[in-house]
């Protein structure tokens, strides 16, 4: 199955934190927090939305940042996704 994003939205999918600390202590999962940065895999058409006309700036593949409490998150075929507005996404990282 497909998510296909619509207006100025986002498919994004987190990319996975480490399991450990640079001095090698593993790290529980309640520990961990929760990763900003993800992979954008879908993009929406942009165009008019909410009277205004938005540019859509992100491409799939790019890596961005993103707002910590931003989206709404899907499951799908076992696989998390998160669905976020463009302006919900803070940077791509080169």
């Amino acid at each position: 199955m497909n998510i296909k994003p619509l207006g100025d939205r986002v498919v994004i999918k987190m990319i996975e934190s480490q399991e450990t600390t640079k001095s090698g202590i593993v790290l529980p999962g309640s520990a961990k927090e929760k990763p900003q940065m993800a992979e954008v895999l879908a993009v929406g058409p942009g165009g008019l939305v909410d009277g205004k006309e938005v540019k859509m700036e992100v491409n799939v593949g790019d890596v961005v940042i993103y707002s910590k409490y931003a989206g709404t998150e899907v499951k799908v075929d076992d696989e998390e996704y998160i669905i976020v507005r463009q302006n919900d996404i803070l940077a791509v990282v080169e």
